[in-house]
């Protein structure tokens, strides 16, 4: 049986460190500021200050997805080295880089008959997805087949809870996720809007908080209510945010009191430039292993 890599995007929003520390190789979506394109590089090139700094000072960044030549350059040398390839890609209900990875297979699958070529659809975004990559580096490193990994990537991709919370309405106003009254109303009257992800991988609002405060407490008692074992939780938790240091620290620290049998300490990390130009600053997310799957 021959040995395998995983691959992925991006938009998971973990660092490239971790990915390579994983060995798992990634293609890159594109954002496009003050006029110019960037690939999004997991922040080797701009700092988050420096990326949530210019939206800040008026920049309205837009994006846009990995291409199938791109990511036959992250499959080729992996392919070419006599490995067979796993690639869990950004959330399809999101992107239209799941039409990329299939494109992009194919034609690796036509060049490299003798491999197994697979791709997988993560049905989750930003920190979730990097959560699920590294769940199944895990298992990969424990001595599960290609297989065995797909058809589990497959089966339990529904269980990585992804809860929001946002404070700056704008971008989401742009992006149609909150009408421009919706917008206007809630920034006067402090509400933010908490968001999940649903089977379908797109992003939907569930709530509204009054204030931040409240908006942790929601997703600190999401967590409490559907992580797979209750508060014996074991397995890991990850935090993404844009510009909400203090709000992420309060809500890992949250969580690391109450959940005794962590995986390790939550982790937090920035959310991407790629997602992040869609949410701005102003928004925190977590993410989570649950028994359930996620619904409509």
């Amino acid at each position: 049986m021959a040995d395998y890599k995983i691959t992925c995007c991006s938009t998971a929003d973990i660092s490239a460190e971790h990915l390579k520390s994983l060995g798992c190789a990634f293609g890159k979506y594109h954002y496009i500021i003050d006029g110019k394109d960037f690939a999004d590089d997991l922040y080797s090139t701009i700092t988050p200050a420096e990326f949530y700094g210019k939206i800040d000072a008026g920049a309205m960044p837009t994006t846009s997805q990995v291409t199938p030549e791109e990511l036959c350059e992250v499959f080729e040398p992996v392919l070419a080295a006599g490995y067979d390839l796993l690639h869990i890609e950004f959330s399809s209900g999101l992107s239209g880089g799941w039409q990329s990875a299939l494109a992009a297979q194919a034609a690796m699958q036509k060049k490299y008959p003798d491999r197994k070529v697979y791709v997988v659809d993560s049905l989750a975004a930003s920190s979730g997805y990097g959560l699920l990559v590294d769940k199944a580096a895990e298992l990969k490193a424990g001595g599960m087949g290609i297989d065995e990994l797909k058809k589990w990537v497959e089966d339990n991709r529904l269980r990585v809870k992804h809860w929001f919370f946002a404070t700056n309405l704008a971008h989401f106003k742009r992006g149609g996720r909150v009408s421009g009254p919706a917008a206007a109303i809630g920034t006067l009257l402090n509400i933010c809007p908490v968001m999940d992800v649903n089977c379908e991988g797109k992003l939907i609002v569930r709530r509204k908080a009054l204030g931040r405060k409240k908006a942790i407490k929601d997703l600190f008692a999401c967590m409490c209510e559907q992580a797979e074992g209750g508060l014996a939780y074991s397995g890991k938790c990850y935090i993404s945010h844009s510009m909400m240091d203090d709000e992420a620290n309060q809500l890992k620290g949250m969580i690391e009191d109450a959940f005794h049998n962590l995986n390790g300490k939550v982790e937090i990390n920035p959310i991407g430039t790629v997602i992040g130009s869609h949410t701005g600053p102003g928004t925190v997310a977590l993410f989570f292993f649950a028994s359930d799957k996620r619904g409509q």
